[in-house]
């Protein structure tokens, strides 16, 4: 029962990862790194497809640099906070979810400054 569990979420963070490749404020590395961890601990088989996937690399370079670059996680703070502030602006006309979505971006912004660990220098 668990197996199936992780394979399922596996493939959702999969899917979810891809389509963060091309939407902008899904962040696509923390989705496949989720999804290698779910496959590690259930199916050797799918972690190492997903290892030689185009969304391998997210993984590769992660493991191999311990982290994710700072230039990687301004940009990726700077894109969700673009994205929070135009949704807030734009497309939501409503208070209490404007704050919402406002508090949520706040939080994603200071687990990626604050959680994900930068990357160790090659050498």
């Amino acid at each position: 029962m668990k197996r199936a569990l992780y394979i399922t979420l596996g493939i959702l963070c999969v899917v979810a990862g891809a389509i963060g490749v091309v939407v902008p404020g899904l962040p696509t590395t923390p989705l496949v790194l989720a999804a290698s961890w779910f496959f590690y601990r259930s199916s050797p088989r799918l972690r190492e497809w997903l290892l030689n996937s185009k969304l391998g690399i997210y993984i590769r370079n992660y493991e191999h640099l311990g982290g994710m670059r700072r230039t990687t996680k301004v940009g990726v703070v700077v894109l969700m906070c673009s994205v929070v502030c135009c949704s807030i602006i734009f497309f939501i006309h409503n208070a209490l979810t404007d704050w919402i979505v406002g508090i949520a971006g706040v939080i994603g912004s200071l687990v990626v400054i604050f959680k994900v660990p930068n990357a160790r220098k090659k050498g």
